[in-house]
């Protein structure tokens, strides 16, 4: 259901560092439609990227979930209350965008940028409502939220040492041209959060699975896996922790050896690939027999199976070093002039390699999907029993389920960053979606 309504919502144009560009944005107010065509333009015509922040009111039912909580004296809490101060001046009269109450900021990040953190992170809001349908825009529990009218805000005067500072400098500064908004920090901090709270999500949806096969399985050596990797969590939660609020990570924390945990893991997943990808090339022309192809995924035909735990664990390291990766990336951001590059620069090689790994995972559960399946001898007479026919559809359908359950690549979409600012000034940053 959707509403229009004649709200106005202040938005601001964020940039990494001083880019001119056409004066695009004024004064009047702007449909979401309008502010998608800006965005397009301002993506084509800056050299670094360009991306908006939205405020809207908080929805009174929320649906979103497995974000990151940040307090009110966190580095991205701070740039976004010194932002809106900064900027408060220069906004119409119309709107109160020092207004402090509950806020939900809803940052968009350009599809060039999105596409260098982490393949798979954006996905469609998944509409409950409709089969097979998505939603757009913000909502609250019972549809899409009503839209409003945008209206750009720009600061007035630079905040001393924002435009090429580290990231350790909050703050924002204004670009000499148009208007545009330098905050680097912010944007760097808002990206590195939403790509953090993505991958724990997915940590939390493959340790539920896992679990699930492991009581029906009860193999000792799977659930010590199991266990090693999800132990990885509690330090790389203090280190995220530590590093949003611009600390130093020590060797107290343990990060050290939850990281050599997680690439061993990564590794014992690489082998499993190789096996996976050979017994597929291994396979004859034609259906294959049922006995045939559990020889090489033991349990697939099942209802839980070891190559589903394989897969599950699979998806586990992944996730978890995609949260390492996001943290050396800041980390190392830190030290730099321009931390928004050099986080996309570190996360670059290492992401390459785990997107490799996934991407081949994905390939081998697509021709999984797409097998032919036959009994064991093949068609002949005599024929089929009830208990085989209804053995072999089973085995067919699960088949066919690990194509449905996979995202394939999509054309690259903008990244919608939501984060929602509580009265006390603490946030709460939700993993990224498609804008």
């Amino acid at each position: 259901m959707v509403a229009e309504t004649d709200t106005l919502v202040p938005v601001w144009a964020l940039t990494t560092e001083p880019v001119s560009v056409p004066s695009v944005l004024d004064e009047a107010g702007m449909t979401p439609a309008r502010l998608t065509e800006l965005r397009t333009v301002l993506a084509a015509l800056a050299d670094a990227p360009v991306a908006t922040l939205e405020a809207h009111p908080v929805p009174a039912a929320r649906e979103r979930t497995g974000g990151i909580a940040l307090h009110a004296a966190s580095p991205l809490a701070q740039q976004l209350s010194q932002l809106v101060a900064q900027t408060a001046k220069a906004a119409p009269a119309k709107i109160n965008v020092a207004e402090t109450g509950e806020v939900l900021y809803r940052m968009v990040v350009p599809a060039k940028v999105a596409a260098q953190v982490g393949k798979g992170l954006v996905t469609p809001m998944t509409s409950k409502a409709v089969a097979g349908g998505v939603y757009s825009a913000l909502r609250d529990s019972t549809g899409i939220v009503a839209k409003a009218t945008f209206v750009p805000v720009a600061g007035k005067a630079a905040v001393a040492g924002a435009a090429t500072g580290s990231a350790a400098t909050a703050g924002a500064a204004v670009a000499s041209a148009g208007a545009l908004t330098v905050a680097a920090p912010l944007v760097l901090m808002a990206v590195a959060v939403a790509v953090a709270a993505h991958a724990d999500h997915e940590r939390q949806k493959a340790i539920e699975r896992i679990t699930d096969l492991l009581e029906q399985l009860h193999e000792d050596s799977l659930d010590a896996e199991r266990n090693n990797l999800d132990g990885c969590r509690d330090a790389i939660d203090k280190a995220t922790a530590i590093l949003l609020d611009q600390g130093r990570i020590g060797h107290s924390l343990g990060l050290d050896s939850s990281t050599f945990e997680i690439n061993k893991a990564i590794e014992a997943t690489r082998r499993r690939l190789t096996k996976w990808q050979a017994a597929l090339d291994g396979l004859p022309e034609g259906p294959v027999e049922v006995g045939t192809l559990t020889k090489s995924f033991p349990g697939i035909d099942e209802d839980g199976g070891t190559f589903r735990a394989h897969l599950e664990l699979a998806r586990l390291a992944i996730a978890l070093k995609r949260r390492v990766l996001v943290l050396q990336a800041v980390e190392h951001a830190q030290l730099d002039d321009n931390p928004f590059k050099r986080f996309l620069g570190e996360l670059h090689d290492d992401e390459r390699r785990v997107n490799e790994l996934e991407a081949g995972i994905s390939s081998v559960l697509l021709k999984l999907s797409t097998l032919e399946l036959k009994r064991h001898g093949g068609f002949r007479i005599p024929a089929f029993t009830p208990g085989e026919v209804d053995d072999l559809l089973e085995a067919a359908y699960r088949l066919r389920a690990f194509g449905q359950e996979l995202n394939l690549a999509m054309q690259p979409t903008d990244v919608a960053i939501e984060i929602e600012r509580r009265k006390d000034g603490s946030l709460l940053v939700f993993p990224a979606i498609a804008a």
